[in-house]
């Protein structure tokens, strides 16, 4: 008599039931399966460079997707395990004590999920079974048309290339099924307590911006994405709005989902194929697809180059002559600068976890160019408080900024003031986030 198959299932920033094919392939494969997240105690150990890697403002939006999955996984009848502990001490210990035969996780391009793959693989027997499917990127490694160390430079050769030979049309079958089925659950295993994470958020968070709610979980993310594209077809209009600094309409709001997998990239990219099936094509359908492309293009980058993407000298092994001040640091993440348009964007940040693209751009060139800050703090401090953190978007961007990443023109300095002109003409974003 054959034993019962047991699998364990790793959510880490797939957190979602549709278009998972890792899970898929591990539910279809066993008798039993658990189900597990795991909060990694380095997350809040402070770094070199900011206090710890994890803010209170992702935490509460990784807490709410969980909830959501657990709701979800309640309704198969099975649940979502919560451990707390270094993830090849966990697996390892699970592995062993519950005779799993079968792991399913979704590979993910950055250093340190990388890292943990390797060090599990390294701990267990060879006789586990792994199920290992890609969903967090748009295309498979083995769909590009090219192979990693051909990888592009630059990010506008590298879309060219895609679009020349990947035609957007096959996404409307990409994504992956359900499973048959939710096996039961494996006995006895229990969600550890996790610890109380202090907020950083001020007292008045709750006062000044309603409109700037991000809710975690697979539901919210789908509800975001019905929203924007169909609700009140923003999409439409996403390429004329896209460089707004506050509110909710005037981009996807996306990237929070994104970057925790609450949904993938292809289901994005699905929605935009139907969306412009039924309404139609223009330049800010076709927008989306483009950011979608540059999210892409900075996952390949960071398989491509790894850790040097957190070097202070960059990929491109230039020294940026930047050095560190921690009055200046200080006033910086603050919002206590020289500039009221820098300030109001860090106190956004500080109150909502968020930050527009084009507020991300101006904070990070004023913190290189102006202030000749390391720019490894800089994007330390990003990683600490986005909601919507992503290694390889984040740290690919400030190597960007910095003039040591992507960009063949080397580093680029925005004009603080003719920005604000430009964007906040009349100073109601200033007032908004300077006088709360």
């Amino acid at each position: 008599m054959n034993t019962p198959k047991k699998g364990l299932f790793w959510f880490r920033n797939d957190l979602r039931l549709e278009d998972n094919p890792a899970l898929t392939s591990l539910c279809n494969s066993c008798e039993h399966v658990a189900f597990i997240y795991i909060f990694d105690p380095e997350l809040f150990n402070a770094s070199q460079f900011a206090e710890s890697r994890l803010g209170s403002a992702r935490w509460q939006f990784i807490n709410e997707s969980l909830a959501d999955l657990q709701q979800q996984l309640t309704r198969q009848k099975q649940e979502l395990i919560i451990k707390f502990g270094k993830p090849s001490d966990v697996i390892t210990h699970l592995v062993d004590a519950h005779s799993i035969s079968d792991i399913g996780v979704t590979p993910l391009p950055s250093v340190y999920e990388k890292r943990d793959i390797a060090n599990i693989k390294n701990s267990l027997k060879e006789t586990i079974n792994w199920h290992e499917d890609e969903s967090f990127t748009l295309f498979n490694q083995n769909e590009l048309p090219f192979g990693i160390e051909d990888l592009h430079a630059s990010f506008t050769p590298f879309r060219k290339e895609i679009e020349k030979t990947i035609q957007p049309i096959i996404f409307s079958t990409k994504t992956s099924p359900k499973p048959l089925c939710y096996p039961p659950p494996i006995d006895a295993i229990e969600s550890d307590k996790l610890p109380v994470l202090p907020s950083s958020m001020p007292p008045s968070f709750e006062h000044p911006i309603a409109d700037m709610t991000h809710t975690g979980g697979e539901n919210a993310a789908n509800q975001q994405l019905d929203f924007y594209c169909h609700q009140g077809k923003h999409l439409s209009q996403y390429k004329d709005t896209r460089n707004g600094l506050d509110g909710w309409n005037f981009s996807s709001k996306l990237s929070s989902y994104l970057a925790q997998g609450c949904i993938s990239p292809r289901q994005v990219m699905q929605t935009v194929i139907d969306y412009e099936h039924q309404f139609g094509a223009n330049q800010s359908t076709y927008w989306l697809y483009f950011e979608l492309l540059w999210r892409e293009f900075y996952q390949w980058h960071q398989e491509k180059y790894g850790a040097h993407l957190y070097f202070k000298r960059g990929i491109q092994g230039i020294d940026p002559q930047l050095d560190f001040n921690e009055t200046n640091f200080t006033q910086w993440k603050e919002g206590r600068t020289e500039s009221n348009f820098v300030n109001a964007f860090m106190r956004q940040l500080a109150l909502t976890g968020w930050m527009s693209n084009r507020g991300r751009q101006i904070v990070a060139s004023y913190f290189v160019n102006q202030l000749r800050l390391d720019w490894r703090y800089g994007a330390a401090w990003f990683e600490q408080q986005l909601i919507d953190y992503d290694p390889s978007n984040n740290w690919g961007n400030w190597q960007y900024l910095a003039g040591v990443g992507v960009d063949p023109r080397g580093r680029r300095a925005f004009n603080i003031k003719k920005q604000q002109q430009m964007y906040d003409p009349e100073g109601s974003f200033i007032e908004k986030y300077l006088n709360y």
